[in-house]
């Protein structure tokens, strides 16, 4: 017996040879490469099924010193059971890798159970929390224990994972109990992983991060002595990715230290460590400092460390920089850091000009403008993009902030001075609206070309615009928005500037405005010129011609003659276009046969949301040619990275992107929250459908095509995709339909049973995604006068929006609806929309009236169910939010209502039981 207990005191594992981890055992390097997230390599063979070829990563791993390799398949374009069972199967036939333990690691659990199945000797599971409750820690506990395998714990439970030491232990020591006085683990097979995050990111409440995990793992061997303790050392140094030398240097400063405090196992390239005694001194002390926050105070170790980064590359040699410009004099030196968006050495520059001129402010408007001056030109002409032109933004806004001090005490001392003489432009996203990137583009160039921009942010009332706009003496105002409530706002500002007696031009932007609109709409509405910018790289040239006393008569001259006859036009076409009545538009509705229709039945009825879901499944998702779009970058993605033209800084701002992504992920800036629910459903007449929630009916109205179409082509309405009511009473409840209450749920979670509705009834569903968490890291880049990183910000949270939608209706086709189960598309066939299904938005062509929102966000349960604020114009805050309606039908498509006449209309009106003024303004864009 006791030698029984000797046996079971350590952690044993197995390949085909044992590895049994005692006290004087070496730190266990788990190879990290065989993981489909953490290997380029590994991911692209197993996506092309090379799996011959990727066993050779395998190999590696173990030539090189892993003592157990770590195998994960987490890929949405893989069917991980299948990719896990395959690998692992082909792995046993190979002695030479078979002969080291594994660790199957993966978020799904399913592929965890398909690994243990397969596996020969003791292995590892990676890894198993209480994040899900209490209850599925204990069952998937139980089931490695019943596989014979070890388990990583991760210090996650039910309000997130831990980040201070008093975290980690209390989870850690919470998760012990459980599992060694209820499930009947031994202590031994029990490996905790405490969480390692990413230091030295810039955030000095991440600056701890490395001394709490290195305590509480002390404090974790002291209450659980038997227990191991792992960690992805990797995440450590996400601040670092693309500069090896100083990733390897942190990797094994944080080791030398976290080993001696009780961590025997760790996630790690075997292949890329180094010898703590052979780090080069210098960078040993900066990651000590920085690692153990030492020195740290204001982030100076932080920023040491950073600098020194700078100096070496791959193989660890010092970067010898081309810095014959540091010669030059200073206004040289100025205009080329601000063309090559250099801040290394801004200050300092700044400074040396400011001891040179008389007055600070000679030094903006003279060195500092003649850059910015060749930054236009170069843009104008194509010859620089708009990444490269918000860099040098970057750099004139910390030259200027370095100078405004010194600015503001010459004004005490001297009140009689000059004020500086920049033309000022005032720019606002109107009243209802929170969508602000694309002005704060067109801000970012127009300051780069001198002018002083006044912004004042989203949802800005019009008398704030104008009052401001006098205030300040604007000597222009620009207006943005994206919804189309926003249009209606624009004119009010307009019709307003003309009541004020204002002098202005007034400049039109945004996603939903037309030159067309503008004409038609705006531009009768007030007479000091009004014009529309299509893009940030024509602000400048309408700008410069709006201000140039001689250009200005000219230019509005043009304006008003292209607009007038764009109304013309838009008169005479109106006209021309031939209508339907609405009763022929509706006999004329999309002839699916329901003969025999049965509905596929969701897994459930009623809503479920999804808290703090992984950013990184979420990332997979990411349409990219949108963001490259919102940089002015048009081309196809991929293919954009190679293009002759702008390739070069496409692949720039791709990087970039991809180091903020990582970063994102890695620090946890945001959080995703997705709210799903689905509803028996009838068409109960041609163009209304009925919802049954629990015992409440809401009746959801759509409108219909009714411009003539050819024969043989319908007249579409969303209701068409609906199966029609059987009967007045088919949607009355039934036993079977009582709405079942879904629990919130982190990340993926089971299946749960299906919920039968009325006989004879369809579904339908609806959805809200968010992003969280954005404000903070704005105001930070705010701060820091980083407009690069603030609009690269906001672009990647709209991706993250957009991709999560993605996502979930995936994740709705093939499991909560199931009416796609077998659907295996690539993400480049998503984005082409090859799926069966729609997810139409209301305020978008096919439902283009935004106040169907309000019984949406009803179903869903609300700003307190979805996180997502609607605002008095129905845009939803956060600004990175999206939802739709989820319709089945195998010939539901995607279409755009057009315009509508008035017979349809006034019936639309009676259907709702609206007023009929309110519904003229938010039906206008089809109305007109």
């Amino acid at each position: 017996m006791s030698a029984d207990i000797k046996i079971h005191s350590y952690l044993s594992l197995s390949g085909l040879e044992p590895l049994v981890v005692r006290p004087e055992t070496n730190f266990i390097n788990v190879g990290e490469r065989t993981n489909v997230t953490g290997s380029k390599k590994f991911a692209r063979l197993i996506r092309e099924n090379k799996y011959e070829e990727a066993l050779s990563v395998a190999r590696q791993q173990v030539e090189n010193g892993a003592q157990v390799i770590d195998i994960n398949m987490d890929d949405a374009l893989l069917d991980g059971v299948q990719a896990m069972t395959t690998f692992i199967n082909l792995v046993q036939s190979e002695p030479d890798i078979a002969r080291v333990p594994l660790m199957i690691d993966s978020s799904k659990f399913e592929i965890i159970e398909a690994g243990l199945k397969c596996v020969q000797g003791k292995c590892i599971v990676n890894s198993i929390s209480m994040k899900e409750g209490v209850e599925k820690f204990i069952q998937h506990a139980i089931t490695c224990k019943s596989f014979g395998a070890a388990i990583v714990v991760m210090a996650f439970d039910e309000k997130g994972q831990a980040d201070t030491k008093e975290r980690k232990v209390q989870i850690c020591h919470r998760a012990y109990k459980i599992l060694t006085e209820e499930v009947g683990f031994h202590p031994q097979d029990i490996i905790f992983d405490p969480n390692i995050f990413a230091i030295a990111t810039g955030l000095e409440e991440h600056n701890n991060y490395g001394v709490d995990f290195i305590e509480a793992v002390k404090e974790i061997k002291q209450l659980m002595p038997a227990v191991s303790i792992s960690g992805g050392v990797s995440n450590l140094s996400f601040s670092f990715r693309g500069n090896e030398p100083v990733r390897e240097a942190m990797h094994a400063v944080f080791l030398y230290y976290a080993i001696k405090a009780g961590m025997n196992m760790g996630i790690v390239n075997a292949g890329q460590l180094v010898v703590y005694d052979e780090i080069e001194p210098q960078l040993r002390r900066l990651c000590e400092d920085v690692i153990l926050n030492r020195n740290n105070a204001n982030n100076e170790a932080t920023e040491k460390l950073l600098a020194f980064a700078e100096t070496v590359k791959s193989a660890g040699k010092t970067v010898k920089k081309d810095l014959a410009w540091r010669n030059a004099p200073v206004e040289e030196r100025l205009k080329h850091a601000l063309v090559n968006g250099i801040t290394d050495y801004i200050d300092e520059d700044t400074e040396e000009a400011r001891l040179k001129y008389p007055r600070p402010l000679e030094v903006i408007e003279g060195p500092l403008m003649a850059g910015m001056d060749v930054v236009g030109d170069l843009f104008g002409s194509g010859k620089m993009f708009l990444p490269q032109v918000v860099k040098s933004a970057r750099v004139m806004k910390k030259s200027v902030a370095w100078l405004t001090p010194f600015i503001e005490q010459e004004k005490l001392d001297n009140p009689d001075l000059d004020e500086d003489s920049a033309p000022k432009i005032l720019l606002a996203t109107v009243k209802g609206d929170v969508h602000d990137i694309g002005k704060n583009i067109v801000g970012v160039v127009l300051a780069c070309n001198g002018y002083k921009i006044i912004d004042l942010g989203v949802m800005v009332p019009t008398d704030k615009i104008l009052d401001t706009a006098e205030k300040e003496k604007a000597d222009i105002i620009g207006l943005s928005g994206l919804i189309t409530p926003s249009l209606d706002e624009m004119v009010n500002v307009a019709h307003e500037m003309q009541r004020r007696q204002m002098k202005q031009p007034l400049l039109i932007g945004g996603a939903t405005t037309s030159r067309m609109h503008t004409a038609v709409k705006i531009a009768p509405q007030f007479d000091k010129g009004v014009v529309h910018v299509l893009d940030a790289s024509r602000s400048v040239t309408v700008a410069g011609s709006l201000l140039n006393p001689e250009q200005k008569p000219r230019f509005l001259e043009s304006i008003k003659a292209e607009y007038t006859k764009l109304a013309a036009d838009f008169a005479g076409k109106k006209k021309v276009k031939e209508f339907l009545s609405f009763e022929k538009a509706q006999e004329n509705k999309m002839p699916i046969d329901w003969t025999g229709f049965k509905p596929q039945v969701p897994s459930f009825t009623g809503v479920r949301t999804f808290h703090n879901y992984d950013l990184s499944e979420i990332r997979k998702y990411f349409d990219w040619q949108p963001f490259f779009i919102s940089w002015e970058l048009h081309g196809r993605f991929p293919q954009i990275l190679e293009d002759p033209v702008v390739g070069k800084e496409a692949k720039k701002l791709y990087n970039d992107a991809n180091k903020m992504l990582d970063q994102i992920i890695a620090e946890k800036w945001l959080t995703a929250q997705g709210t799903v629910g689905f509803w028996p459903a009838a068409r109960t007449a041609d163009d209304t459908v009925e919802i049954l929630e629990g015992d409440k009916k809401t009746a959801l109205q759509f409108l219909r095509q009714q411009i003539k179409k050819a024969a043989g082509q319908p007249n579409l309405s969303l209701a068409d995709f609906i199966c029609p009511s059987p009967s007045p009473d088919a949607l009355l409840p039934s036993a079977g339909a009582a709405k079942k209450s879904q629990p919130d749920v982190t990340e993926n979670d089971d299946l749960i049973s299906p919920s039968g509705g009325p006989a004879g009834a369809d579904y339908i569903g609806a959805f809200a995604v968010t992003i969280h968490g954005i404000e903070p890291h704005l105001e930070r880049f705010i701060a820091q006068n980083d407009d690069y990183s603030k609009i690269n910000l906001q672009a990647l949270s709209d991706r993250f929006a957009e991709a999560f939608a993605e996502l979930l209706h995936e994740k709705v086709r093939k499991e909560l609806w199931g009416y796609v189960k077998e659907e295996g598309l690539t993400n480049e066939e998503l984005i082409q929309e090859k799926y069966q299904g729609i997810r139409p938005a209301p305020g978008y062509p096919a439902c283009p009236d935004h106040t169907e929102k309000y019984k949406l966000f009803q179903l869903l349960g609300g700003e307190e169910q979805t996180g997502i604020h609607l605002t008095e114009a129905l845009a939803m805050y956060p600004a990175s939010s999206v939802c739709g309606w989820y319709f089945s039908h195998p010939e539901s498509k995607y279409f755009g209502v057009g315009k509508i006449q008035e017979d349809q209309f006034l019936d639309y009106v009676r259907r709702k039981g609206m007023p009929e003024a309110a519904m003229r303004r938010w039906l206008r864009p089809v109305l007109e």
